[in-house]
């Protein structure tokens, strides 16, 4: 008893966890609940780069079991270093949206294969890594108003809730419109949904600890009960069913398959600019989820700036750099880690047991793949209101900021992307400045920021 005191004691010390009025406790359950949110990704990303319009992979079929290791191997090694080296709670993994430019853009469209591709995301991270290291992505962090970083989290939450309601059926494309109501909302997959979030928001609305965690693996119950009542039927691929198997050899396959040849095959002006395509994504959107999920936490001090911001910056560019040379796609860190936070979780602890599992996941797949998505998609739908209640804290009635935060937090569920949402905003704010003569109240790197995203607009960057 004594000696699991003094490792709880240690574990207070080296993460300061009773510093930012968190448990080893707390930091464990938001751990869990983080990676149960974004576990999805360990079966969603094969799908993606397995593709079979990827040359490389065609002769293997779908190497579900690569990818998935690959996947497992990178987010879980980046989470851990996120944990023990910037001490956040921010969990890192590959990023959807960029996996689809590989698969999609990359090696479809521009007739990459698979390794060149991941040469393309090695050679951004890279590039990232200088700006870190240097200290300019930082600085353009820091040269924001704090009501667009409010904005930017606000805005983040209204995504994380559209695509809960994406992932679990509720709304769908439509024709004419970006977005409707799905055309059948009586299918038990959306009944499991609608129960599963009465569940969840009930124990959040009676303040039961671990409401998050607890809501999950209620629905995954239900999910599976239904599931094997009909015979397999509603979920497939061993979602919501009992395992037949726990236990799956991890493949390494894929691991260093990349390859520099993109420069000469695509010329060099024509690789660079592709390069600074996914940068750019990647670049934005990190900056808004930390700075978003930040804030939620409370975690930002009171010039909205993140304490050793630069340390998270480094880790999640040098994820992107391996998780181009591990051929799992670019990763980076994830929205979802804002559910964690939501559990309480607000040192590095969380980013470990995220990492931890996700290792453990190289293992143990068929238990991951258990969880379907209607059970994940009520935490999202929750941890969109979270983030919203930020909402009242904008100057409004200044409009040279309110038109930037409205632009910025419509924009990315409008669009499904966070960079669409941060370029919205920070434009505006320049081009509305400059034109009531207040230019000089803009941050000088502000400006270059605007001209990037006017690039990035105007020229059809992504």
């Amino acid at each position: 008893m004594a000696q699991a005191t003094t490792s709880q004691g240690g574990l207070d010390r080296f993460f300061k966890i009773s510093e930012r009025g968190s448990t080893v406790r707390i930091e464990i359950v938001a751990g869990i609940t983080t990676w149960l949110t974004m576990a999805y990704i360990l079966f969603v990303n094969p799908q993606i780069l397995g593709f079979v319009g990827i040359p490389d992979l065609q002769p293997l079929g779908l190497p579900v079991n690569q990818v998935l290791t690959v996947t497992a191997l990178v987010a879980g090694v980046m989470c851990i270093a996120m944990g023990l080296w910037a001490n956040y709670p921010f969990a890192l993994a590959a990023g959807l949206g960029l996996n689809a430019f590989v698969a999609f853009t990359l090696v479809v469209a521009n007739g990459l294969s698979f390794p060149e591709a991941m040469g393309v995301i090695v050679a951004e991270g890279v590039l990232i890594t200088i700006l870190v290291l240097t200290g300019v992505r930082e600085a353009i962090l820091n040269a924001i108003p704090m009501d667009l970083k409010r904005a930017i989290g606000i805005g983040i939450g209204l995504f994380i809730a559209l695509i809960g309601l994406v992932e679990a059926g509720v709304v769908v494309r439509g024709e004419g419109t970006v977005l409707t109501l799905a055309p059948e909302l009586t299918r038990w997959t959306i009944f499991v949904f609608g129960l599963g979030l009465a569940i969840t928001a009930t124990l959040v609305a009676r303040k039961v600890k671990g409401a998050l965690l607890i809501g999950i693996l209620a629905t995954t119950v239900i999910a599976t009960i239904v599931n094997e009542i009909y015979d397999k039927a509603i979920w497939q691929f061993g979602i919501a069913t009992i395992p037949k198997k726990i236990v799956d050899t991890p493949d390494f396959g894929l691991l260093g398959q990349f390859s520099f040849g993109f420069i000469s095959k695509l010329g060099f002006w024509t690789a660079f600019a592709i390069v600074i395509s996914v940068m750019l994504s990647d670049f934005f959107d990190t900056m808004g989820t930390v700075i978003g999920i930040g804030g939620e936490a409370k975690l930002l001090d009171e010039n909205g700036k993140l304490p050793g911001m630069n340390r998270v910056l480094l880790v999640d560019s040098l994820a992107a750099v391996a998780g181009g040379a591990a051929s799992s796609s670019s990763n980076t860190t994830y929205i979802e880690s804002a559910s964690g936070v939501s559990e309480g979780g607000r040192t590095g602890l969380a980013a470990v047991v995220v990492g931890i599992l996700f290792l453990f996941s190289l293992f143990f797949s068929p238990l991951a793949g258990v969880i379907p998505p209607q059970a994940t998609a009520p935490i999202l739908v929750i941890v969109g209101y979270y983030m919203m209640t930020i909402v009242k804290d904008i100057q409004w009635s200044d409009p040279s900021i309110g038109i930037p935060a409205l632009l910025t937090i419509i924009m990315m569920p409008f669009t499904y992307s966070i960079t669409n949402g941060v370029g919205a905003g920070f434009l505006s704010y320049v081009v509305i400045a400059v034109l009531r003569g207040k230019w000089r109240e803009v941050h000088p790197l502000l400006y270059v920021v605007a001209a990037i995203f006017a690039w990035y607009f105007f020229h059809g960057v992504v």
